[in-house]
C-alpha cells in the first residue's frame, strides 16, 4: 500500500517549500562569493546546523538505521568519530584556514592547497575532490531512493533513484551556498523534530516498550564493545580526517562571518552528531530490528524468516507504525536529511569544477555566470545518478568516496598546517599514491591484515612518499 493521499500531500508541501527557499536565493547570488560562499557573514547557528545536516544528513540516517539494526548501541561509535574530527579540525584547521581565506577571497578548498604549494597542486585535489563528492552525492540519492521505494511499495529501487535523482539535483541547480545553508537550518530541525515527537516515541510503543526490547534482542544489542577494534578504527580513520578535507566543510568555514563563529560552529556541529544523532539513529534502527523479529513486516512481504537488507529496516518500521499525516510528516524528516547533504555535495563539485578545474583548462580566469555554475551542477548531479543506479549499499558508497578523498587529500592537508615551505612535488607524489592505492586495494577485494580498510594503506603510504620526496628534495637542494 502507498501512501494515503494525506501523507503524500504533505510531503510535496514539503518539498515545494524547500525549492521555494531556494528561488528565493537564487534571485540574491550576484558575484562568486554569493553563489560559493554566502557572501562570508553566517552566523554560528546557521553554520553549525548547516555542517552536521551535510555531514550526517540521508547516508548516514539511513546508514546509521542499518547499523542500529545490525549491532545495536555499538554502531553510535561511527559518529563519534565525526565529533573527534570536528573539535580537532576547530583546534587544528579552522585558526591555520581562516585568517588565509578571508584575505585572499577563498571559494573552495584546492585554493587553500594552491596558497601553500602550486597551482598544480590544486588541480589534483580539485579532481579528486570532485571525483569524491560525486560519489558522494550518489549515496545520498541512494538514501532517499531506499526510503522512498520501501515506502512506496510499487516503485522499484531503480526507478526511485531516478525520482531522487531528479528531486535533489533541480533542488541544487537553483540555489547557491546560502540557499544551501538556510535549507539546511530548515531541515536539519524539521528531522530532529520528526525523530524526538514522533519516530522514537511512537516506535517504542510500538514494539511494546523496554520489557519487549529486552525479550526480543540479546544483549549484544544494548552493549557498547559489539564491536571490533578494527571496525572502530576504520571508521575513524576514515571519518575524522574528511573533516579536513571536506571541499563542503572549508566552504563553510570561509562563509562564517569570522573565525570565532567558525570554531564555535564547529563544536556545535560535533555535540550534534554524538551523542545527539548518533543514539536517536541507532535506536530506532534497533527498534525496526526488534519489529522485523516480530513479524511486524510480514504482511508488506518481509517475514522474519528471510534475510532482509538492514538498511530498509529503518523505512520499513516508519511505514508500519505511523499513522496518516505523521507518516507524511516523518518521510519528510528524513527527505530533508537527504536533501541537506546531496546539495551540499553538488555544490561542492560544481565549486570544483567551475573554479579549480575550468579556469586551469582554459587557462584563464572566466567571469562569474550563474548560468554556467546551474549547468555544471547539473551534468555532475547527473553523472551521480547514473552511478547511484549502479550501487546498493548506501554506508558502503559514502564510505568508499570518504577514503578516496582523504588517502588523497589528507597528507598535503597535514604538511599545509604543521611544515613550512612545504614541498609540491612532494605533495602531488602523496596525492597520486595515496589516491591510487586506495582504489586498487578497495576494487582489488584483496584481504588485507587485521581487517584493515584500504585507507589506512592510502593514507600510510601518502605519508611514506610525502616524507621521502620532501627529504630528497631537501638533500638535493642543500
Amino acid at each position: 500500500m502507498d501512501l494515503h493521499p494525506i501523507d503524500l500531500g504533505i510531503f510535496i508541501v514539503y518539498l515545494l517549500a524547500m525549492l521555494a527557499v531556494g528561488f528565493y536565493f537564487m534571485k540574491k547570488n550576484n558575484s562568486e562569493e554569493d553563489y560559493f560562499v554566502g557572501g562570508r557573514g553566517m552566523s554560528v547557528g546557521h553554520i553549525g546546523l548547516s555542517v552536521v545536516a551535510t555531514d550526517v544528513g540521508g547516508g548516514f540516517s539511513v546508514g546509521l538505521g542499518g547499523l542500529g539494526f545490525i549491532m545495536g548501541l555499538s554502531g553510535s561509535w561511527m559518529l563519534f568519530t565525526g565529533l573527534l574530527g570536528a573539535w580537532i579540525s576547530a583546534v587544528i584547521l579552522i585558526p591555520k584556514v581562516y585568517p588565509i581565506a578571508a584575505n585572499y577571497k577563498f571559494l573552495t578548498f584546492p585554493q587553500a592547497l594552491k596558497h601553500f604549494y602550486n597551482a598544480k597542486v590544486a588541480l589534483v585535489a580539485g579532481i579528486i575532490s570532485l571525483i569524491g563528492y560525486v560519489g558522494f552525492t550518489s549515496s545520498q540519492i541512494l538514501a532517499g531512493a531506499k526510503l522512498a521505494s520501501a515506502t512506496f511499495p510499487s516503485i522499484s529501487i531503480f526507478q526511485a533513484v531516478i525520482l531522487m535523482g531528479v528531486i535533489a539535483v533541480v533542488y541544487t541547480v537553483i540555489g547557491g551556498i546560502k540557499a544551501v545553508i538556510y535549507t539546511d537550518t530548515i531541515q536539519w530541525i524539521i528531522l530532529m523534530a520528526g525523530l524526538i515527537f514522533i519516530g522514537i516515541p511512537l516506535g517504542y510503543f510500538a514494539i511494546g516498550g523496554w520489557d519487549s526490547i529486552s525479550a526480543t534482542l540479546g544483549p549484544e544489542f544494548f552493549s557498547m564493545t559489539n564491536v571490533s577494534f578494527s571496525e572502530v578504527f576504520n571508521w575513524g580513520i576514515t571519518i575524522i580526517p574528511i573533516w579536513f578535507v571536506g571541499m563542503t566543510l572549508y566552504q563553510r568555514i570561509y562563509a562564517c562571518k569570522d573565525e570565532a563563529t567558525a570554531k564555535k560552529a564547529w563544536r556545535v556541529a560535533g555535540l550534534f552528531e554524538w551523542p545527539v544523532m548518533a543514539f536517536m539513529g541507532i535506536a530506532l534502527g534497533l527498534f525496526a530490528r526488534v519489529a522485523f523479529e516480530q513479524g511486524m513486516f510480514a504482511e508488506i512481504g518481509y517475514p522474519s524468516n528471510q534475510p532482509i537488507d538492514a538498511e530498509l529496516g529503518l523505512p520499513l518500521f516508519l511505514r508500519t507504525i505511523l499513522p496518516i499525516g505523521l507518516m507524511g510528516l516523518m518521510m519528510s524528516a528524513y527527505f530533508s536529511a537527504i536533501m541537506s547533504t546531496a546539495d551540499s555535495c553538488l555544490m561542492a563539485a560544481s565549486g570544483n569544477f567551475s573554479t579549480d578545474i575550468l579556469p586551469f583548462l582554459s587557462r584563464k580566469k572566466s567571469n562569474y555566470n550563474v548560468r554556467k555554475s546551474q549547468f555544471i551542477t547539473l551534468i555532475i548531479g547527473f553523472i551521480a545518478v547514473i552511478l547511484a543506479t549502479h550501487m546498493q549499499n548506501v554506508l558502503e558508497l559514502m564510505l568508499y568516496s570518504y577514503a578516496f578523498m582523504v588517502s588523497g587529500l589528507l597528507v598535503p592537508v597535514l604538511g599545509m598546517i604543521f611544515t613550512k615551505n612545504p614541498s609540491s612535488i612532494a605533495a602531488l607524489a602523496s596525492m597520486v599514491v595515496g589516491g591510487t592505492v586506495t582504489l586498487v586495494l578497495i576494487f582489488s577485494n584483496i584481504p588485507l591484515p587485521f581487517g584493515l580498510d584500504p585507507n589506512f594503506f592510502g593514507i600510510s603510504l601518502s605519508a611514506i612518499t610525502f616524507l621521502m620526496v620532501s627529504f630528497f628534495l631537501k638533500r638535493k637542494n642543500a
